[in-house]
């Protein structure tokens, strides 16, 4: 086992820069995933690491090694890719015990790695079959498994549960994430899909751009993004975003704009200019941060009520996703618990928590909120 250390690592291919500076130090045993949309540069970054990608500039290091310019056998790291790549004429016992066969490991050893990899994996009825009598979640066990009788210092799994279908998908992700329990090796994983990143990681790397948006726990980066950005990438259903402006207004702040008027707390949220001109922000709202409630009701204390029609119910089993719009043709997402009557075109008032709000510049995309704002 060994710490990974991403130290300004930069990559271009020819004029266009993929990824631009990352730095980041994954502790020894840690399950980091890098997220982002595709194109973000998160499988480039993966491949420097593994040595399938040359660094343009920066430093990797692992287990206290440098390894920039080693070739990826001399890394000691194993990958797991999107596609199984399983040879189909050889057994699963044959494609676990292959790599070792190839770097001449004495026959008991290899037998003594292949059951121990087929028992922690739950494959051992399957030592006797080929790949084309297996299923989509088996070829990814044994797909595992060829990485796991390797002992690495750190796995690199890039997307590997994409091939699967969704029930499929979620059932491996939580044997994987108990299976970095068991072994407690260095991972480092990545996703297109916010789900993986929040349920499996220990830390999250949003990317987008070829940068390195927000790096933090998946509670850190969800209650507090770094940017606009961040904020909608992490959620489900998204963030609802609101474009205006913001005031200051007896010694508070105020937040005006497409048919929204909300007073904000000043200890939250970085004020605007002392000149007195309004600053172009984004309001975001976490669809679970909106409550209905009876358009006549008056909000407790420290919240507002937003007046809005019902356009479209999402009934989703255990919750419901009411999509709604204002006067202004503003639209919101609610999440709330399972709802059966909620008619099309009804009205409802919506409570707003101030404090549970956030705030972006409308330039920059930067968060307001205040560096120990709660």
């Amino acid at each position: 086992m060994a710490d990974i250390l991403l130290d300004k690592v930069h990559k271009r291919f020819g004029q266009i820069l993929v990824v631009e500076s990352i730095s980041l130090h994954i502790q020894d045993g840690e399950f980091v995933v890098f997220v982002g949309p595709s194109g973000c540069g998160k499988s480039t970054t993966l491949r420097m690491i593994a040595g399938l990608e040359d660094t343009t500039s920066g430093r990797i290091v692992i287990g206290g090694r440098d390894v920039t310019d080693l070739e990826p056998k001399d890394r000691n790291i194993a990958m797991v890719f999107q596609n199984y790549a399983l040879y189909p004429h050889k057994s699963v016992y044959e494609n676990l015990a292959f790599g070792m066969r190839m770097r001449k490991v004495p026959a008991a050893e290899i037998e003594q790695q292949v059951k121990w990899a087929a028992r922690m994996l739950s494959i051992e009825n399957l030592l006797e079959r080929k790949p084309r009598q297996l299923s989509g979640g088996q070829m990814q066990r044994v797909s595992l498994g060829r990485a796991l009788v390797r002992r690495p210092d750190a796995f690199l799994l890039d997307e590997p549960l994409s091939n699967l279908d969704a029930k499929l998908r979620v059932h491996m992700r939580e044997e994987l994430g108990m299976l970095h329990n068991r072994i407690g090796t260095s991972m480092v994983y990545v996703t297109h899909d916010q789900i993986e990143a929040m349920t499996l990681g220990n830390r999250i790397v949003v990317m987008h751009g070829g940068c390195a948006q927000q790096i933090g726990t998946p509670i850190e980066i969800y209650d507090r993004p770094a940017n606009r950005f961040v904020a909608g990438f992490l959620g489900t259903p998204e963030m609802n975003f609101v474009d205006g402006e913001l005031h200051a207004a007896d010694g508070g702040l105020r937040f005006v704009g497409q048919g929204v008027d909300i007073r904000l707390p000043a200890d939250r949220f970085k004020a605007p200019p002392r000149d007195g001109a309004p600053l172009p922000v984004t309001l975001g709202i976490r669809p679970e941060h909106l409550r209905p409630c009876p358009p006549d009701a008056s909000p407790p204390e420290g919240a507002a009520r937003l007046n809005v029609v019902v356009n479209l119910v999402e009934q989703m089993g255990a919750q419901t996703v009411l999509v709604c719009s204002n006067p202004r043709n503003l639209t919101l997402r609610v999440l709330v618990e399972r709802l059966h009557d909620a008619p099309l075109q009804s009205a409802h008032g919506l409570e707003v928590q101030a404090r549970r709000l956030h705030l972006f510049e409308k330039e920059s995309g930067a968060s307001l909120l205040q560096a120990d704002g709660s």
